[in-house]
């Protein structure tokens, strides 16, 4: 045998190999595969258009990729929802809403209303602001007549579209198991491979991080731990899931604030309640759930209005929410005062933690 013929026969199995550990490394279920289709499916909207990616885009952490809006805009022309849309990635870690020793956590949602990612999964499909279906039954033919019905079936079974409930249910079903995929929980952050001694962090990074962890500095460990928690499997995912009011303004350039009266009854008026507004319990009014930083620095704009577009702006509210002339809160009851509000950092310490936020960004290549 010749050594061309040896070279050549060498470089294919490092090929084959290669192949073979991406297909086993990217393998799904039928369900994950179908999940997926779903989760991409413009034909699922009312009009046709919009997809659970159009708001949960894999180019920027599956948030909503009009990053120029505070809010996200629904498939009909002019119409706005009234919050930005969190990130989907890593939303598969949090609990099932409940009621802990130490107050709410989990859910999904900004406003914990869906217990887990099935229930979550539902929403938008029926929302008017949002994928403006008129009942379960238009997403159900859609997906009927689409060309991915028959792996609908396999999943599910030859009866799957004869009960529309039970069809709606399995939609989401299966969108949430292509949520619990690599594919939205990577893991590859800069953080990551530090963490497994792969690289390193700059002087500036590891500041930030100090500061990150610090209870007397920074003390942004108190609700986003960068150790592994009780639901944070094998890695920090940099929120305890717990529910917050940080006494965010109000924000005036929300479009929803503007929407006719059929979509937005209370108009400018409008105050987003938040947890407390989903019980009806004034003790949680204002409170959002606290959301992974994982992905932070390509997820603006930040909180749940929409009001902070760029990453210092929110470390610096943090810093001097309490000693600086910010809008008064959206919600003065319930405002956190004893983790965040004058946290005495300097400039260049500000720009430490933004510095150590940037390296949560998946993709990094060591």
């Amino acid at each position: 045998m010749s050594k061309k013929i040896c070279i050549l026969i060498f470089t294919m199995s490092l090929i084959m190999i290669t192949m073979l550990g991406t297909a086993f490394a990217g393998e799904t279920t039928p369900k994950q595969a179908l999940g997926k289709l779903l989760f991409f499916d413009t034909n699922l909207s009312t009009p046709n258009g919009m997809s659970c990616s159009s708001c949960h885009d894999p180019s920027v952490a599956f948030t909503d990729p009009d990053s120029n809006l505070p809010v996200s805009q629904g498939v009909v022309p002019r119409l706005f929802g009234n919050r930005n849309s969190p990130s989907a990635a890593y939303a598969a870690f949090s609990p099932t809403f409940q009621l802990t020793a130490n107050g709410y956590v989990g859910g999904q949602f900004w406003d914990g209303r869906a217990a887990n990612l099935v229930e979550q999964a539902k929403g938008p499909f029926l929302n008017p602001l949002e994928m403006h279906n008129p009942n379960k039954q238009a997403v159900i033919s859609a997906v009927f007549n689409s060309n991915y019905a028959s792996l609908f079936t396999d999943v599910y079974g030859d009866n799957a579209f004869d009960n529309v409930e039970i069809a709606y249910n399995d939609v989401a079903d299966a969108i949430a198991a292509y949520e619990n995929t690599d594919e939205l929980n990577k893991f590859t952050s800069k953080y990551d491979y530090y963490l497994k001694g792969e690289t390193t962090l700059t002087e500036q990074e590891k500041l930030g991080l100090e500061l990150f962890n610090d209870p007397n500095k920074g003390n942004c460990t108190a609700c986003h731990s960068s150790q592994i928690g009780p639901y944070n499997a094998d890695h920090p995912l940099f929120t305890d899931y717990s529910y917050d009011n940080l006494g965010v303004p109000k924000n005036w350039d929300s479009p929803y604030l503007y929407l006719p009266r059929a979509f937005n009854p209370e108009g400018k008026n409008y105050v987003d309640l938040g947890l407390g507004g989903v019980l009806n319990d004034p003790n949680e009014y204002g409170k959002f759930k606290v959301p992974s930083l994982r992905n932070v620095s390509i997820t603006y704009p930040y909180m749940h209005n929409g009001y902070f577009k760029t990453l210092r702006e929110v470390v610096n509210f943090y810093n001097t929410r309490d000693i600086d002339n910010w809008p008064a809160p959206e919600v003065p009851e319930n405002v956190n005062k004893q983790e965040v509000g004058n946290l005495g950092l300097t400039s260049d310490e500000v720009d430490a933690i933004v510095a150590f936020l940037n390296t949560l960004t998946d993709g990094y290549q060591p």
